[in-house]
Formats: structure tokens, sequence, C-alpha cells
């Protein structure tokens, strides 16, 4: 009489069925192939939507434009032109200028924010986040034109400050200027930076805060001992979620910027549209990946060497 106990006793130990071979014996076993398969759509996603065009770019990148075509002969003359040529610095310069005073305005306007919902709310939180975030919730562009409106010669600001007579004339600078723009991106951006802001302080153990007190702490010292401090990771989050999309902003420069506030996305832009150099578009590109990717570098560098300092 054959014995029936087996598959009962494997199906209790936990041992993959012999009948689905080896590779689903792998499978059940191994914690890193089950990781895999769970984040292969993610990566079929990222590969599809990140890593190949971005290979696009690099070949690209190494073509010449040839009349109305392209010449397909790689060669690095369009990375010498860049190097060489001082307006593709200049821009890059105004571009990390911008972004990094929009992003550093932008952090500290809601750095208060985000710390009163999470210190001093203490009902109804997510309203209170609702009501913060629910203005960025319209369509970007028409925000950029909203503050057109606001700033524009004949707009809210100039208006107002003309009828109680504070100036005699319109504010040129503030339209068509590198200040509109870091307005602009300011307030466009600021949803990203109350939100990892807010999250971060949110973790903080508020009995830290409190046995600081105990110990003698006043208000001042617990902000830059134990709030600061700790809140690091939403500000970084946050400085890298305003800093990498706005340097390569292109649509706010072209409405709001004029000549003096055009930034390198808007040259990029003009490369793959009026001037049908895609080539040189898509070196520029590459070469505003890396500079911020090497600023990023920086900056995590720099802020993990503070951190270590205070710890």
């Amino acid at each position: 009489m054959a014995d029936t106990s087996l598959p009962h006793t494997a199906a209790k130990s936990g041992a993959p069925p012999r009948k689905n071979g080896k590779v689903a014996g792998f499978l059940y076993r191994s914690e890193a192939a089950r990781g895999y398969l769970l984040m292969s759509p993610t990566l079929l996603i990222l590969t599809i939507g990140i890593i190949i065009p971005f290979m696009i770019l690099v070949v690209m990148s190494l073509w010449t434009r040839q009349g109305f075509g392209f010449d397909m002969t790689p060669t690095i003359n369009n990375y010498t032109r860049v190097w060489n040529e001082p307006i593709f610095g200049a821009l890059l310069t105004r571009s990390f200028w911008i972004s990094g005073i929009a992003t550093v305005a932008t952090v500290l306007l809601c750095y208060p924010m985000a710390y009163f919902v999470a210190f001093h709310v203490h009902k109804n939180k997510m309203m209170w986040i609702i009501l913060m975030t629910l203005p960025f919730w319209t369509s970007y562009l028409l925000r950029v034109f909203a503050w057109k409106v606001i700033l524009g010669y004949e707009g809210v600001i100039n208006s107002g400050l003309m009828s109680m007579g504070f100036i005699d004339a319109p504010l040129e600078f503030l339209l068509y200027s590198q200040e509109a723009v870091i307005i602009t991106l300011a307030h466009a951006w600021a949803a990203f930076a109350i939100l990892p802001l807010y999250v971060s302080l949110e973790k903080i153990d508020k009995s830290l805060l409190e046995a600081a007190t105990d110990l003698g702490d006043g208000p001042m010292a617990r902000f830059f001992r134990i709030t600061l401090p700790l809140s690091m990771p939403g500000i970084i989050a946050a400085t890298f979620l305003i800093f990498i999309p706005t340097t390569g902003d292109y649509i706010t420069p072209a409405l709001l910027g004029g000549p003096d506030g055009a930034m390198i996305g808007n040259f990029i832009q003009i490369q793959f549209g009026a001037v049908n150099n895609w080539p040189m578009g898509a070196t520029l590109s590459i070469v505003l990946m890396l500079w911020i990717a090497a600023i990023a570098l920086v900056f995590l560098f720099l802020t993990r060497k503070a951190q270590e300092k205070i710890a």
C-alpha cells in the first residue's frame, strides 16, 4: 500500500512541491527573487520611461546637425561647444542662482507653516494640510498666469501702490525679471515643500522636547538642538523636490522672466523646437543633469557632515 502521508508532510513543512520544478522552488525559497518579482513592474516602467530615453539623449548628443537633418557620426563637438562658449555657462549659472534662491525662499516660508500644524494643531490636522495645499490643486499654468496679472504694470500690486500714493509710476522690476521668476517658482512649488517638512516634523518624539525643557533649554535652544536636526530629512527632501525641477523650468521664465530671466530650460526648448538642433538640446539636457547630480551630491555630503557635528 502506497504511503500517502508524504505530500501532506511536505505541505506542512513548507517545502516547495516537486512538480513546480527548480524555478518555482527557487522563487518559493528566495526572498530576493520574490522582491525582484514584486519590483518588476516598477523596474519596467523606469526602464521604458527613464533609462531608454536617457540613452537616446546620450546617443543623440553625439550627433551634429547638418542642414535639415543630422550627421550621426559620433563626436563630442557639442560638448566642446558648451564648454567653450560663454553663453551656456551664463545660462547655467543664472538657472542655478534663480532655482537656488527660489528653493531657499520656499523652504524658509513653508517651514513655519509645517511647524505650526505639526506642533500646535491638535485636531483636524488633515484639514489644515488640505487648506494649505488647496491653491496648488489648480493648473500650474493658471498659477503662472495669475502671477503675471498680479505683477503686471497694471496689476494688483502696482495699481494698489499707485492708488495709495506710494509710487507715481509702475514698478518695472516686478515683471519680466529674475525677481518675478523667483516669486512665481517659490509659490508654485510650495506644496512640494510643505508636505515633506510636515511629515518630518510630525515624526519628532515630543518627549525629547519635554526632556530638553526639564534640563533648562529655552524655545530657541530646543529648536536648534532638537527640532531642526531631526527635521533635516524633510528639509533635504523639500530642497531636492524644488531645486531639481525648477532648474530646468522653462514655462515660468518664458512668461515672466523676459531677457534677464531666461533660464537653461528655455534654451533647451528652443533647440528642440524653433532651431531644430536636437543634438545640442540633448547635450544641454545631459550637461544640466550632470551638474544637478554633482550639486546634489555636494549638498548631501555637507549636510551629513553638519549632522555629524551636531550629533
